[in-house]
């Protein structure tokens, strides 16, 4: 399970972000977990945020180390 803050990336994607929330889905009748993560881009020198929500098994946590 992830934590508020943590820093995760997307299999899928390549979105590497900050968790800032927790969802759901529903898909035939079955709830399904997903993470809310802010994600920060930058193209040609201009910052942008924006939140992808996906499935939280997507996810791996991320880290520098």
């Amino acid at each position: 399970m992830f934590a508020i803050g943590d820093y995760v990336l997307n299999q899928k994607t390549g979105h590497l972000g900050k968790v800032v929330g927790y969802g759901h889905q529903i898909n035939n009748s079955v709830s399904i977990v997903t993470l809310k993560v802010l994600v920060a881009e930058s193209a040609n020198s201009q910052k942008r945020e924006y939140v992808v929500e996906d499935r939280i098994s997507a996810w791996n946590r991320w880290s520098v180390a």
